[in-house]
Order: C-alpha cells, then sequence, then structure tokens
C-alpha cells in the first residue's frame, strides 16, 4: 500500500455557500458519462463524495451492489452519511479517505468515481493509480472535473474576468490545478491506463433562476467562504477587490441576456486492478 501523502488545500472548504453548489449536484447532472455503464449489482466507490447527493444516486442505481463514498474531511463524510440515511439507502458506507493512498485491497470496486476531485489534489497521477489499483480486472475508472480557463460567459465583464484570474491564482497557490478538465487523459496516460474514452460536456446557468443561484453562490462564496480567506491571507487580493468581484456576480446574475457555461473533462478507463508497481 503507498504512504499517505499530503494533498492540496481544498481551496472551497465547506461554507454554505459550497455546500449550496454541491448539494445541487446528482448523478445525471454530474455523471451523465458513466449512468450507462452501471449495473444493479455493482461496487461502487464515490471519492471526493462531498456531501452526498451522488453517492446516494449511484446507491439507487446498484440496488443489488454496494456504494462506499470517501473524502478527506471528517465533517463532511458525516453530511454524507445523513444523506443517505435520510434517503432510506441501507447500500452504502462512508469513510475518511487519502485518495493518494486508499485503504482499500487491490480490485476491490467495479467502478471508481471522483467528481471535481483531480483539480484539488497534490499528485493527480497518483491518484489515479491508486485509483486504477482498487478497480477490478475489466472495471471502470471514471473522473470529471472542470476547466477554469474554459469556463465562458456573457455579456462581458471586466470583474468576472478579475474573479477567474484570481481563482486560478488562488487554487494554484494551493497546489491544485484548477484546468483539470484539459488534463485527465494526459494525466491518465501517466497513471498507465490505456483503454480511456475521453468526453466532456457542460453545466449552463441562464434562465433568471439558474443566473440568481449561481451568481449568488459565487458573490456569497468570494466573501464569506475558506477561498475568500485563503485569496487575502495569500495576498492574492484585498478585502475591497473581493467586494468588487461579488458585486460583479451579482450584476451579471441581474442580466436578462446572461448566460455561463462550465466546461467539464471526463475520461472512462475501462481496465484495472491487480497489484501493480508505481511508475
Amino acid at each position: 500500500m503507498p504512504q499517505a501523502r499530503e494533498t492540496a488545500v481544498y481551496t472551497h472548504g465547506h461554507h454554505e455557500s459550497v455546500l449550496r453548489s454541491h448539494t445541487w449536484r446528482t448523478a445525471a447532472n454530474s455523471a451523465a458519462y458513466l449512468l450507462g455503464s452501471i449495473e444493479p449489482g455493482m461496487r461502487i466507490l464515490d471519492i471526493g463524495c462531498g456531501p452526498g447527493t451522488i453517492t446516494a444516486d449511484l446507491a439507487e442505481l446498484v440496488p443489488d451492489g454496494h456504494v462506499t463514498g470517501a473524502d478527506r474531511a471528517p465533517e463532511i463524510v458525516a453530511t454524507a452519511r445523513a444523506t443517505a440515511a435520510a434517503r432510506g439507502l441501507a447500500n452504502t458506507d462512508f469513510t475518511v479517505a487519502d485518495i493518494h493512498a486508499l485503504d482499500h485491497p487491490d480490485d476491490s470496486f467495479d467502478v471508481v468515481h471522483a467528481h471535481q476531485v483531480l483539480q484539488h489534489v497534490g499528485d493527480p497521477v497518483q491518484a489515479l493509480r491508486e485509483m486504477r489499483r482498487v478497480t477490478r480486472p475489466g472495471g471502470i475508472v471514471a473522473v470529471r472535473d472542470s476547466d477554469y480557463a474554459a469556463m465562458t460567459w456573457y455579456p462581458a465583464s471586466p470583474g468576472l474576468d478579475d474573479w477567474q484570474d484570481l481563482y486560478q491564482r488562488v487554487a494554484r497557490a494551493n497546489g491544485g490545478e484548477p484546468d483539470a478538465g484539459r488534463r485527465l487523459k494526459s494525466w491518465a496516460l501517466e497513471a498507465g491506463l490505456t483503454d480511456i474514452t475521453a468526453t466532456s460536456s457542460t453545466w449552463t446557468f441562464s434562465t433568471p433562476e439558474e443566473r440568481a443561484w449561481w451568481s449568488g453562490l459565487w458573490a456569497d462564496r468570494t466573501l464569506a467562504s475558506a477561498y475568500a480567506d485563503r485569496a487575502t491571507e495569500g495576498g492574492h487580493a484585498t478585502a475591497e477587490e473581493l467586494r468588487a468581484v461579488s458585486r460583479a456576480w451579482r450584476e451579471w446574475g441581474e442580466r436578462e441576456d446572461g448566460w455561463f457555461s462550465v466546461l467539464h473533462g471526463e475520461i472512462l478507463c475501462r481496465e484495472g486492478g491487480g497489484t501493480r508497481t508505481a511508475s
């Protein structure tokens, strides 16, 4: 078993404005590329499970199988347990885990899934090696990550340009890679995966309700989350600059012609399992 190593700092933290986004995520809107491969008896590992909404959806798709949710943060693992319990799911369990060194034997799962995780870890290639190690031969490693440089919006907003630049600087200072989506296939090849299907998909926010929700959570996150603290404490932005970015988000959200698209890279790797030597 590889030795655990310190991961990158999770840029967002778990402020309410962050969980507002995470609890919106479902298997349908965040893992559609994987769903056609799910079978009722599968054992699934959902890494970076957050509050457990995707984990619970996956559990409902495998009534004869089992889903294990894993996250680094003990407090969010407790939230995920509560999510599964509230939905009456008996085929789940949850654990605190480091993706760089998973506490599972080789060949343990039919599917190992990670959504919006590799952009935040210290060594995404090692993470993929671990995902591959605990996947049975013939199983699936499935990863989806956003790509901040590829996010786009209308109308033009200098304040949102500042947000995009600031977020990338903060995330990289924390040891992550905010433009992970475009790198997933390359990382998977470096990790030794070979049968890779690379795709992409988007979240789009355009209706009045979608704009209000998306702009509101980012306006709040910019001022009140761990991301805001790391931006100021790291010298990346002043409090006034953060207030300006927050105002820009709210102004964009009020625009009738406002439109925002989040690009995600996705990989399905249809192999894995067995004892492997790290390269």
